[in-house]
């Protein structure tokens, strides 16, 4: 990766030569989401490049709809919503080509005191990292997100209330190149622009629902591919407005249809990143197998982490390609664990993730967990034989709720990521199962207005 002085000295440059008119400073929030400033270019060369820029605390203590949720430690009411610093990493900027003359920088939050910020997302992951370097490990991670296309705005389906709303295609598009070629502007749009923007995309592909999509990206180091992540979603969502489309990212749109999954791929190497930890004399290692095993064990206490709103367990319905068994076995879609690949493409592809997992706590949870089972030497149970949805091995949490307990006393989540993320991440996710207890959903109302 290039050197961060050298990338802040290219960014300015641009700036200088007049090729940029606005910078984003941006961070993701517990969601996943950017959220920051967009500066004048000419602002940002002068007086924020050196030392980045004030945003509000609150910043990682709000749920999606932008509320304030008591309660946090970092920050609140009674400590006045205080101020932290976005500080850029220069190693992520990229000129936006969606954008002309538009660049985006990640940055880290920073306090008053100029360490980082424990529980911005960017940092768990950080941790994590650093954890897995300390033992000598270095690893190489990918995300596959799915999506679904409509032919509405966001606008307009906000005013049909998110309800019949007209899908891209017709019918289930699982590798119809056809029906792709009917949604190519977009699709082909967001691969293109992607590539332009330094985020190297394999493919794209129909996928098991009507206007249901895949764009995968080339593997990366944990933290650049969660950067990848971020930028790829929010890029393609905008990239879809410009087109007069919308595309949602949720777990579960609809009960009807398949869900969209975040499938994510890991694999463990030595310090240098040259040398497969999961491969030697030509079979898979202990390591590999502790790994795994790690990674089965903490499944559903970490499950939060890869599930985080009471959408996501909708999709865990069995004939759906989406998991509801805690099992694995060699490239076997009905199971929570895929290990597919030999030699140094051998990896586990942890199925559990919906696309609406933050990537950073989703990957961190990812390494935690293996790292848990190397320590400990956890072993795998046996490999499934069969249809995994029919088996009755340990299921995937049916629940925010049944999560948010596994969660709660999980002794291996407070011991891997530290009491303050433990309980920061806690509190968001029983603010959340609480916001969705007290809505009154269109459901209900079609139940028992007339009826009771």
């Amino acid at each position: 990766m290039i050197d961060n002085n050298r990338a802040q000295a290219l960014l300015l440059g641009e700036i200088k030569k007049g090729r940029l008119h606005t910078v984003i400073v941006a961070m993701p929030d517990m969601q996943g989401r950017l959220v920051g400033k967009r500066m004048t270019a000419r602002h940002f060369a002068a007086a924020v490049a050196a030392h980045g820029t004030h945003a509000c605390a609150y910043l990682l203590t709000v749920d999606m709809e932008m509320d304030p949720i008591p309660g946090f430690a970092l920050t609140s009411w009674s400590k006045g919503y205080q101020d932290f610093t976005l500080a850029p990493d220069y190693a992520t900027w990229r000129a936006l080509p969606w954008q002309p003359g538009t660049a985006l920088v990640l940055a880290d939050a920073v306090d008053e005191s100029l360490g980082p910020v424990k529980v911005a997302p960017r940092q768990v992951l950080k941790d994590q990292v650093a954890h897995a370097r300390a033992r000598g490990f270095t690893l190489k991670m990918a995300s596959e997100l799915e999506f679904y296309l409509f032919r509405e705005t966001y606008e307009s389906a906000q005013k049909k209330n998110w309800t019949a709303l007209e899908h891209y295609g017709t019918y289930i598009e699982d590798y119809h190149i056809l029906q792709g070629t009917r949604e190519e502007h977009v699709i082909g749009e967001i691969r293109n622009q992607m590539e332009a923007a330094g985020i190297p995309v394999e493919c794209s592909k129909g996928e098991w629902g009507p206007g249901q999509h895949e764009i995968n990206l080339e593997y990366s180091t944990p933290t650049d591919m969660a950067d990848r992540h971020v930028v790829y979603k929010h890029g393609a969502k905008e990239i879809a407005m410009q087109k007069g489309c919308a595309l949602t990212f949720m777990a579960k749109f609809d009960s009807r249809l398949a869900g969209s999954s975040c499938h994510i791929h890991a694999s463990l190497w030595d310090a240098s990143g040259k040398k497969s930890a999961f491969w030697a004399g030509g079979k898979p290692t202990n390591i590999f197998r502790w790994f795994l095993g790690g990674t089965m064990a903490l499944a559903r206490e970490f499950s939060l982490l890869f599930a985080p709103t009471t959408n996501s367990y909708k999709r865990y319905q069995a004939a759906t390609f989406a998991p509801t068994r805690i099992a694995w076995a060699r490239d076997n879609r009905t199971c929570g664990f895929r290990v597919v690949g030999e030699e140094n493409s051998l990896r586990v592809e942890n199925r559990i993730p919906g696309a609406d997992a933050n990537p950073y706590l989703a990957f961190a949870a990812t390494i935690a967990a293996g790292l848990h089972g190397i320590q400990h030497k956890i072993e795998p149970p046996p490999a499934l034989e069969g249809n995994a949805y029919e088996s009755s091995v340990q299921p995937v949490p049916k629940t925010m709720a049944e999560a948010v307990a596994l969660f709660e006393g999980s002794r291996a989540a407070r011991a891997a990521f530290g009491d303050e993320v433990f309980a920061h991440y806690l509190h968001a996710a029983k603010a959340e199962l609480a916001a969705h207890d007290r809505a009154v959903t269109d459901w209900e109302k079609g139940r028992l207005f007339e009826r009771v």
